[in-house]
């Protein structure tokens, strides 16, 4: 946590408004929906997102933020908030950062609900404002994940998905969020500036770094801990697999393809798919890969002005690959 202290460092101030004003975005009437926003909120995660958010627009604006900022930030922290509400409802999943999530506790259909109505605050306090550039935004960012989710469901059926197919997946269903903050930070205090193309391009380059990351926690290492095997049992095609069946003759193809189909519940077949990834390389090949997307994302920021915010992305950056969980 210590590196998340530092990237956090530069906008410590405007994290503590933040969440005062976070909370205040969440609330209702219905004493019920109350009691679970506080809930949600006093479990929260590292917030990466707002930090990026604040990031960003203090790297484009000599340091300084406004309320459009504030608003960018709550907007992207109530539209994640919803989709890991509704997440956990279609994994059915007991657990989120190791509390019990809504689902567990309050049951399905309150928990769609409460994920709709986080939903329609993050769209209403855009419209209330009318801060419509950011509306848009994140309206793109909700297409664009529900999109990547459709992709990857409909190819994780028949297991065809190339390695071009797998970045479009990765680049909706995670990229796109952190690209909508950059995007949301940099239009907040430079509307229709071309630096909002740009902070798009790194954090969705960011994104991808992130996703691949995550892909090769799945196989463990000595610096990742534990293999899990998790997206091998929920039949997810990511690159370290990818890149294997690629390399393989048709028999091993076959059986890596067959195991993954038919055989994702047996430890030891599962165990032996990860050793067979490993021997092909899969795990270097998509960290080689993951560092690409990085270095990418370091050249965008190149041309902006040293600064802490800047040098804090820079960490960010860093802390995406390097990562243990």
């Amino acid at each position: 946590m210590k590196v998340v202290a530092q990237i956090k460092e530069p906008v410590l101030q405007e994290m503590e408004l933040f969440e005062q004003k976070f909370f205040v975005s969440m609330s209702s009437k219905v004493a019920l929906l109350n009691r679970i926003t506080y809930y949600i909120v006093n479990r929260k995660g590292k917030q990466m997102r707002p930090m990026f958010v604040f990031l960003c627009a203090k790297l484009l604006n000599e340091g300084e933020v406004n309320e459009r900022t504030y608003r960018g930030a709550s907007v992207i922290e109530l539209i994640h908030t919803a989709s890991l509400v509704h997440d956990d409802v279609v994994d059915d999943s007991n657990k989120r950062r190791g509390f019990f999530s809504i689902n567990a506790l309050w049951k399905n259909k309150i928990a769609v609900l409460v994920g709709d109505y986080l939903l329609s605050k993050g769209m209403l306090l855009s419209v209330e404002s009318g801060d419509f550039d950011l509306l848009k935004i994140i309206s793109i960012a909700i297409r664009e994940i529900s999109e990547g989710e459709l992709l990857q469901l409909e190819k994780a059926r028949r297991l065809d998905i190339t390695e071009e197919v797998y970045y479009e997946i990765i680049r909706q269903k995670t990229a796109t969020l952190i690209a909508a903050c950059c995007a949301l930070g940099a239009t907040s205090v430079k509307p229709d500036s071309p630096d909002v193309d740009t902070f798009w391009k790194f954090g969705e380059l960011c994104g991808m770094a992130f996703q691949i990351k995550d892909d090769l926690f799945d196989y463990g290492e000595e610096r990742i801990g534990k293999p899990t095997g998790i997206d091998i049992k929920e039949q997810k095609m990511t690159l370290p697999l990818i890149y294997a069946l690629n390399q393989c003759g048709k028999k091993e193809r076959n059986w890596l393809i067959n195991s993954v189909k038919n055989h994702n519940r047996d430890k030891k077949r599962v165990k032996e798919v990860i050793a067979l990834v490993k021997e092909k390389g899969g795990l270097e090949y998509a960290e080689s890969r993951m560092h690409e997307f990085k270095e990418q994302a370091l050249e965008v920021l190149e041309p902006y002005p040293d600064s802490p915010y800047k040098d804090a992305l820079h960490l960010m950056l860093n802390y995406v690959v390097e990562r243990k969980k």
